[in-house]
């Protein structure tokens, strides 16, 4: 095992990395870069888990992403593509190719809003609604596994500093443009 100039051990890809920059670059402090490492590490560790686990369920992430969004809106689990846009993860350039596909697998449904003709309405179908039913018991089953290293505690703490670096910058909840903390 490597071990840091001061005896600490070198225990994932990224404190090697650390340690090779502060062999070469001893006059500057790569602590930040190890922070942000670590968060680009683990989403891409953590993308190619869920990535893996929603292909035995014939998804991507994205159509989790789309029918959980409209799953978790409750019922008539309808939104316009604007909302739906708002409250996932998804940009508004990539929605309508993505619902395109969506609407394809039966999984929702698209129709002009009857109260404002200029709004589309996204709908989540039956077999969406069983679907998305079916694949998140196993996906908050997965995620628990992934985390499971971590304690209760930790992971309460992670998810609050997590927010915390989120909010500052500039992610918000659907509907508050304003970091809670300003």
């Amino acid at each position: 095992m490597r071990r840091f100039g001061g005896g600490r051990p070198v225990e994932d890809n990224v404190d090697w990395r650390m340690d090779q920059w502060r062999t070469e670059r001893p006059d500057i402090d790569p602590t930040p870069m190890g922070v942000v490492a670590r968060i680009q590490r683990a989403c891409r560790l953590l993308e190619r888990e869920l990535r893996d686990h929603f292909a035995t369920h014939d998804l991507q992430l994205w159509e989790f992403d789309i029918l959980g969004t409209l799953r978790r809106s409750g019922p008539p689990y309808q939104l316009t593509a604007g909302q739906l846009v708002e409250s996932s993860m998804v940009t508004s350039g990539a929605i309508t190719n993505r619902i395109d596909r969506l609407v394809a697998r039966k999984l929702v449904t698209r129709e002009v809003d009857p109260l404002n003709r200029r709004s589309v309405l996204i709908s989540l179908t039956e077999g969406g609604r069983e679907l998305i039913d079916r694949v998140v018991v196993h996906h908050v089953d997965l995620e628990a596994k992934l985390l499971s290293k971590l304690s209760g505690r930790d992971q309460e703490d992670l998810a609050g500093l997590l927010r915390k670096l989120l909010t500052s910058l500039g992610d918000h909840s659907p509907g508050n443009p304003l970091n809670p903390s300003d």
